[in-house]
């Protein structure tokens, strides 16, 4: 017989030896200018329990733009038109796109990998240049750096390869781009039962909480992270 999950306080605030860790939605919008880096979301992820029981779903979409342009997360293949408006909006065609991350292989996060042949792909703890994988030690735990601001972190539990995103330096601290680490700000009900492996994925949601200040989750809108240190 399984072991029970351990128990969980309500998602808008959590305790450890830290003190309290609350999230709170970020008043700030879609984009995150700043310098070395912005961050825009191109597309707002959704979960729709649906009357027949299936589920209707699609995955955040985000960009980051600086000395690297990078993409996380593309949609799925119905976005294929929509994305790339989204990216002409910003001036970028497909070939503009230095990496493209996939944070982990569902089809709602990673059905338009082939607008980007040109590009660096990082789908899970994979990192592939067109034929070519490249060594990394992403399934062992460690992070694969692309600069001194961004790097990809793994971020298992979800699936067994789930990475996300790490943006050091923006206006409002260090973002998190998280994929389905966290469906959406208050998902304490939901993430559980969407989880392959839910203890792992505990793990990776309470390490993203001690270093992310905002995190963009894979169905819902940005939220931040407030940490009350105590005495």
């Amino acid at each position: 017989m399984s072991s029970p999950p351990p128990l969980e306080m309500d998602s808008t605030e959590k305790r450890n030896s830290c003190g309290a860790i609350r999230t709170e939605p970020l008043a700030t919008g879609p984009e995150i200018a700043g310098q070395p880096y912005s961050v825009s979301i191109l597309k707002e992820g959704y979960c729709l329990a649906q009357p027949d029981g299936s589920t209707r779903a699609d995955g955040t979409i985000s960009l980051l733009q600086g000395p690297k342009t990078i993409l996380v997360d593309t949609g799925g293949p119905w976005d294929r038109d929509f994305l790339l408006g989204r990216l002409r909006e910003k001036g970028l065609e497909p070939d503009d796109i230095s990496i493209v991350v996939g944070t982990h292989g569902h089809s709602d996060h990673v059905g338009n990998l082939g607008l980007f042949p040109g590009a660096m792909l990082v789908v899970g703890c994979d990192v592939s240049q067109g034929d070519r994988y490249l060594p990394n030690q992403l399934a062992e735990g460690r992070p694969y750096p692309i600069d001194d601001n961004v790097s990809i972190i793994p971020t298992p539990g979800h699936t067994g390869r789930d990475v996300s995103v790490l943006v050091k330096g923006t206006p409002v601290g260090t973002v998190l781009v998280a994929g389905d680490l966290f469906e959406h700000c208050a998902d304490e009900d939901t993430w559980r039962e969407l989880s392959e492996n839910p203890v792992v994925q505990e793990v990776s949601r309470q390490e993203a909480l001690q270093i992310a200040d905002v995190i963009i989750p894979g169905h819902g809108a940005p939220f931040r992270v407030c940490r009350d240190l105590g005495d």
